[in-house]
């Protein structure tokens, strides 16, 4: 297993108590730390309510684009707020736990607000990736204000046609249970 402050990953177990969310300060800490090894940090963000195959390619991309993958990703409150009432489909520890079982994924924290501006500001990543279905013109006017401020790179990366959450809950839907 390897420990570090801030957050701990096992390597090769799914075990819950291995993997656990950092919390934003947890996080910000770890930062300090990192950039003075001068560790390359890409930071993205989302839901994660339902882990597909889209999810996980577009990890594996960010992933290369630096020495550590951080994923800010929006609480149950968050999630119903943005996605409706019977959103999130899976609580926010076990979207964490699905994505610190990732190996691209070195750190996961929550954050609550309808932007990321605040904890990209605290957190200073070198590099922050969205998927191509964004651009410079619609990402987050205060994120991206941030983002500039903290001199980030803004990269996208490309995404697998046919996944997504809202598609695979309405295909789940329209499927009667098995008994």
């Amino acid at each position: 297993m390897t420990k570090q402050k801030g957050f701990s990953k096992a390597k090769t177990s799914l075990n819950p108590h291995d993997l656990r969310i950092s919390s934003l300060g947890e996080a910000v800490a770890r930062r300090k730390a990192l950039k003075q090894n001068n560790t390359k940090i890409v930071l993205t963000n989302g839901c994660f309510d339902l882990l597909h195959p889209g999810h996980i390619h577009s990890l594996n991309e960010a992933s290369q684009m630096g020495d550590q993958l951080w994923v800010a990703m929006n609480s149950d409150q968050s999630v119903k707020a943005l996605k409706g009432p019977s959103r999130p489909v899976i609580d926010e520890k076990n979207r964490a736990l699905s994505l610190l079982s990732l190996k691209s994924v070195s750190l996961v924290f929550l954050f609550d607000q309808a932007n990321l501006a605040r904890e990209i500001l605290l957190i200073a990543p070198d590099v922050y990736v969205k998927s191509e279905d964004y651009s410079l013109d619609t990402l987050d006017p205060e994120e991206k204000k941030s983002l500039e401020t903290v001199n980030a790179q803004i990269r996208f990366v490309s995404q697998l046609t046919g996944f997504s959450t809202s598609s695979l809950i309405s295909k789940i839907n329209k499927h009667p249970p098995i008994s």
